[in-house]
Parts: C-alpha cells; structure tokens; sequence
C-alpha cells in the first residue's frame, strides 16, 4: 500500500480515541463494572457528541428540505403547528434553488448559496466578496486538503504549520509527501506569534533545500485558543508577501471569541484588503465550517473556503479538482446557508435563535474559566486562558518516575498520562505529543464541551485523578 498512508498520525482520533470506543463496550458486553459510568469524549471537537443542543430554526429547515411532502399545500395547516413560518418559507426558498437534496449539486456548491456567503463575508469584513471565488466544501478540513493538494507540486515542497498545530495539517503533509515547516508559539506569552520566528522557520527550510509555499495561520488557535491582534496579523501578510508563500488562514473558530473587546476576531481578508492597493494580488486561501462556533453540526459535513488573490487559471484548477468528488454533500451546504443567513430580528424565529445562540455562547465562556482553573490548581500544571476556539492546552510537569514508566511502556509521557486518566475517569483527552509541542515539555488538549450539568463532576474527577497519579509516581 502507499507507505505514506502508514506513515500519517491523526492524534484526535488514534490510540486513545480507539481506547474509549472500546470502554464504551465494555459494561455491555462483557459486565466488567468500570470506575466510572461514561466515557466522556474531550479529544475533538464534536459539541453535539457531548449533549450541546443543535439551533432549532436550522433542524426544521434541514428536516422540511429533506421531506418536502410537508411543503405541499394540503399539508400547509398541520405544519404551520409544528413550524414557524420562516423556516417554511427559507426551506420553500432552499429547495427552488436546490431541486432535491438526494441529487448532484454544482461542483463547487449551489449558486445560491454561494452568493450568501459572499454576502456574510462582505457584511462580516466591509469588502466585497466574489461568489465564484468561493468552495463550498465537505467541512474545512476537505478544503484544507483540496488546496495542500493544489499547492504540494514535488516532495521537496514545505508548508507552514504551527507548533503546537492541529493534526489534521500534519496528516495530510505526510500524505501528499510534503514537508512541514514548524514554526513554534510562545506559551510564555499566551501563545503568541512573532515574524521573527516564522523567518527563522523559513530560512531554516531553505538551508535544508525545502521550498516553502504556504503558511498556515490557524486564528482562533486549536489546540492553543489565542486570538491574533490586528497588527500581528499585519506582520503576518507582510511576511508572506516578502517571502512569496500563500497564507492559508484557518478562521472555523471565527465565533468562538471569549474576550471580544480585548482580544475581537479579524479576517485575514479584512485586515489584507484595509492594507490597501499595494497588496492586489496577494494570496489568500480562508476556510470556515458549520462544525464549530454555536452550531456544531460537525456530522453534517459543511464549510468553505475563499480564493483571494489567484489568478483564473488557477481558480479552474481548483474547479476541476472539486469536479472529481462531483459535489460537497446538499444537506451540509444548507447547513452554511442557515450559518451565515440566520434569522434576522423581527423573524418569527429570531428570539428562540438568538436565545439558544447566546446560551451556548455564554455557557461556553463559563466553563473554558471553571476548566482552566481547574487545571491550574493541578499539582504541576499551567494553564493559558482560551480567547478563543474550543480547548485548552495546559502544561504538565510530571515526575521522573511517571516518565520512565512511561518509557518503559513504550508511551510518550503525556500519552502515558492520558491514558492513565481515560481508564480512571473515562475521560479522553489528547496528549500533546500529537499536536508538537517543545521538546522536553508535556501537554493535552481538552475540550471544554462537556455540558453544565456534567461539569462540576467532570472537574473533580480529573482534580481527584490526578492527584492519585502524581502520589503513585511522586519521586
């Protein structure tokens, strides 16, 4: 088979995700009675897998698209019951512009829809936006590995990745034969990114004989969650143009924006176009997802990415490539659609959305706080503050005794200790070792996803885990 399949590593889904699928069984298939009653899946990202409610205007509108039977004039009484009458008239909308949902749709997704996102995006940034510019695509991650496949021309290409970075770029580097280019965020600092270190990274690429061509920004941070600052991000374009690579801006977390008047979200596409006419031409490829923020309908399958600054030959390039998969799924184009054209004040579903929104919203900022705390009171433990994005990456010191079992039992450390913590508490983190880190430092990713009602209990298993773990291999 392709040796570069086995050679790719997906942290979020490996050795211990496959461990908790496997505890899941274990009470009903075998008996065996567990320490604790569920296994509690923090490595990824995936809110409605952990009890978060999905908007209840975007199901009726997925579920009216889906069955137009109910649109029909004879069923007009009974479903006015049951929907209120935005969602009938977007879904009657949808589907005129749709056809059916079990059929092909245009490679590079629905028109319609398309001109709505290009609409979001010029509300969003105050600059106009091209809607044959814009993929829709199968979630952000199929866009990212559409556009590393554009870019990666021979195997001594390198592409720019954070470190600690989200598995995903790694992945698909290994798979297209690529070099990834590390460039490090300084934990000191909150995570923070200097121009001084990504031309370090890239001249240290160019002595190795690699040929930078891209650097991937990933703002709101995973697995770090920092926000850039406005004239950071600045830096950043003018080190891309002065160095000629692509900026590859990952901005799913665009929604999940903790400190907004201190730290807000920008657009690498704002923040490019204020920069003015000098700048024309500059490459920009930036990708968004229905599986983040408040909607978290990762199952669905749903995103996109923007094309600024490529020429058309290219542009039919990348036409012809999304040809190939024939569409991105109908159902999670929708789902964009609902994203970035939700119920506007005075709709009849506006006050149940904005409800459910802020609810998510504000309870998501409460327990990224109550998880920080929680593992900055952890015996050698630190923890940054999240702005943004959907984790926390804490550091771990543990004791030279807990290392070398870990060496002995063939684990990096931090995977030793998250598999430590999964058969205690039934909670699946995801070591640091899987996202990189700095060498001779441990880390994990978690998700602050749990639910309220879960998550003083969640807390205080970990509290009590831990604690048993450092005393069993205090030095």
């Amino acid at each position: 088979m392709n040796q570069q399949i086995r050679e790719a590593q997906y942290a979020v889904r490996g050795e211990l995700a496959i461990r908790s699928e496997e505890l899941k069984n274990v009470c009903p298939m075998t008996g065996v009675n567990l320490p604790f009653s569920r296994v509690v899946g923090c490595n990824i990202g995936n809110p409605q897998a952990l009890d978060q409610k999905p908007i209840t205007f975007f199901r009726q509108v997925a579920s009216l698209v889906e069955y137009p039977e109910l649109l029909k004039e004879e069923n007009a009484e009974i479903v006015s019951r049951l929907y209120p009458s935005d969602a009938v008239a977007r879904a009657k909308l949808l589907l005129k512009h749709v056809g059916s949902v079990g059929a092909y749709s245009h490679s590079q997704g629905i028109p319609h829809i398309r001109e709505n996102v290009a609409k979001f995006i010029s509300e969003r940034d105050g600059y106009a936006a091209d809607p044959s510019k814009i993929y829709l695509t199968q979630g952000a991650s199929a866009g990212v590995q559409l556009t590393l496949e554009m870019i990666i021309e021979h195997n001594k290409v390198g592409i720019m990745i954070p470190i600690p970075q989200y598995p995903l770029y790694t992945a698909t580097l290994a798979v297209l034969d690529a070099n990834p280019v590390p460039y490090y965020l300084d934990e000191s600092k909150g995570w923070g990114l200097t121009t001084k270190e990504l031309q370090r990274s890239f001249d240290e690429a160019v002595q190795k004989g690699i040929e930078t061509r891209a650097l991937v920004i990933i703002n709101p941070g995973n697995p770090t969650g920092q926000c850039l600052t406005e004239d950071n991000m600045r830096e950043i374009i003018e080190f891309c143009r002065k160095n000629k690579v692509i900026l590859l801006a990952d901005e799913v977390y665009q929604t999940n924006i903790y400190r907004p008047k201190d730290r807000p979200f920008h657009s690498f596409k704002k923040v490019l176009k204020s920069m003015g006419s000098d700048y024309e031409g500059f490459e920009l490829i930036s990708y968004h997802s229905i599986s983040k923020g408040m909607i978290g309908e990762c199952g669905r399958r749903g995103g996109y990415f923007e094309c600024e600054g490529l020429c058309d030959t290219v542009l039919e390039q990348i036409y012809k490539i999304s040809s190939i998969s024939l569409c991105p799924n109908v159902q999670g184009q929708i789902m964009v659609d609902l994203m970035v054209d939700p119920p506007k004040k005075g709709d009849p579903s506006y006050e149940q959305y904005k409800k459910e929104y802020d609810d998510i919203y504000s309870s998501l900022i409460k327990r990224a706080a109550i998880l920080e705390e929680t593992f900055n009171s952890l015996e050698g433990c630190t923890c940054n503050s999240a702005d943004g994005a959907m984790y926390l990456f804490p550091q771990i010191r543990l004791p030279k005794k807990a290392i070398e079992a870990a060496r002995a039992a063939g684990k990096e450390p931090d995977h030793f200790y998250c598999m430590a913590m999964l058969e205690s508490t039934g909670v699946c983190m995801v070591a640091g070792s899987g996202f990189g880190q700095v060498e001779g430092t441990a880390h994990f990713r978690s998700t602050f996803l749990p639910q309220p009602e879960l998550f003083a209990d969640f807390c205080s298993g970990i509290k009590n885990f831990h604690a048993d773990f450092m005393d069993r291999y205090r030095d």
